[in-house]
């Protein structure tokens, strides 16, 4: 989750920001290799004079904690489309997927890979050790374009390049959700630091709708079960327009089952609630779907509902070249994540319009402000610093739009058309 204590005023980021600029602007060109060795390199042709790109897309799986093998699956699908039409702007587009282990070693061990296989952008990727992999990226001058938003690093690093508004976001907008409907929320969250913003974010969306600070709860984030948490939370959300929202990451189901036992139990009708980096459609369905216990439920995502025509051309590309590949999803959001975030790799390269493409070129084109159409997926994404939020705790991010989605019949749809915006809620976040 996006924590608030590692924070960079917006000056001292304006100043990074400007230094960074001129010095990418001059940084030497780096001649990819011919030809890459090693696992998770996907292969491509040579031919024409411009040279092959090469980049990075590294995500956790086969892990007991959270696993997003779609990723990186992702990044490889989309490859072999651009590959097969001639490359980026006459780039073939090499991908190199690296298992990150959800581990800080892991992500560190694939951010020196990224730099010694002279990636020129680690791009669509997961981790939650932003301290552990930024680093050695920064002194690379590599950039983190469209991580999934889950490490703080994502949002005040001057080398990464945010798609969406990460966990803040998603809580300011749940807030904003519940506060038409919900009379009293109770929220269920990690027992952590960075749990401990969570309430914040979710209580100034619930303000901007006149209603009451939630009700906070703090869970374990390893428990097999929450049954004392679910009761505390159900007797809190009260009988009349109550609602509870849960974002505990992958053990969410496991309080939901919890819940669901103990609402049937005592006959309560109290809404349920959580956002989409916690809740997905697979998840919905594994659960049982229309008669599982997310039926009903109100959702906070960064995207579209899935079943959304704006994401047809990303589903064409995976049945066309992910050749059945079962780990990819197209309801998932860290797929939909990487699918936005080498739409704007592509974006840029284009824009470059040379017969080789540097980090240093990758980052002087983002920071002078090409503009990336995602296809309605996102509002239209441009990192100057005037794009930015610019606020203490995280500066970097330019997307503020968040989706409102309702479960009905065991699907994600559209509560609410279009995006909201949630600059004011996070700043009034900022504030309290």
């Amino acid at each position: 989750m996006t924590g608030w204590r590692r924070s960079s005023s917006p000056h001292s980021l304006h100043s990074l920001h400007s230094l960074r600029t001129a010095a990418t602007a001059a940084v030497c060109t780096a001649t990819v290799a011919a030809s890459l060795s090693g696992c998770g390199v996907l292969p491509g042709t040579t031919g024409g004079s411009r040279a092959p790109v090469t980049v990075m897309t590294f995500a956790p799986d086969e892990t007991k904690a959270t696993n997003m093998p779609g990723m990186p699956a992702m990044a490889q699908a989309f490859a072999r489309y651009v590959n097969s039409r001639g490359g980026i702007d006459g780039h073939q587009l090499r991908v190199l997927t690296c298992n990150e282990r959800n581990t800080s070693s892991g992500a560190a061990a694939c951010a020196r890979r990224a730099v010694r296989e002279n990636a020129i952008a680690v791009v669509g990727s997961y981790s939650q050790h932003g301290r552990a992999f930024m680093a050695p990226l920064e002194a690379a001058g590599i950039p983190y374009i469209g991580g999934y938003g889950i490490s703080d690093e994502e949002f005040t690093s001057y080398l990464s390049y945010p798609v969406n508004g990460g966990q803040a976001a998603l809580l300011a907008g749940n807030g904003r959700q519940l506060a038409d409907g919900c009379r009293k929320v109770s929220l269920v969250r990690p027992d952590t630091v960075a749990g401990d913003d969570l309430p914040v974010l979710l209580n100034a969306g619930l303000a901007e709708g006149n209603r009451k600070a939630s009700s906070d709860i703090k869970a374990a984030e390893d428990s097999t079960e929450y049954s004392a948490k679910a009761e505390e939370a159900l007797d809190d959300a009260g009988d009349e327009n109550g609602c509870v929202t849960a974002v505990l990451g992958e053990r969410t189901e496991t309080f939901f089952d919890s819940f669901r036992r103990l609402r049937e139990e005592s006959g309560g009708d109290v809404r349920v609630s959580s956002v989409l980096s916690s809740v997905d459609q697979p998840l919905i369905d594994r659960t049982g779907g229309a008669s599982g216990p997310f039926e009903g439920a109100l959702m906070t995502g960064w995207y579209p509902n899935a079943g959304d025509e704006r994401w047809g051309t990303m589903r064409n590309v995976i049945r066309e070249h992910a050749f059945g590949d079962n780990r990819i999803d197209a309801a998932d959001a860290g797929v939909q994540t990487t699918w936005i975030a080498y739409t704007v790799l592509k974006k840029v390269i284009e824009t470059l319009d040379r017969p080789e493409i540097t980090s240093g070129a990758v980052t002087h084109a983002l920071d002078t402000g090409v503009r990336v159409d995602t296809g309605g997926l996102t509002p239209s994404l441009r990192w100057r610093y005037a794009d930015m939020l610019g606020t203490q705790d995280f500066p970097r991010v330019v997307n503020r739009g968040v989706t409102f989605q309702v479960v009905r019949d065991g699907r994600l749809v559209a509560q609410r058309e279009g995006f909201v915006n949630v600059t004011s809620t996070m700043r009034n976040a900022q504030s309290v």
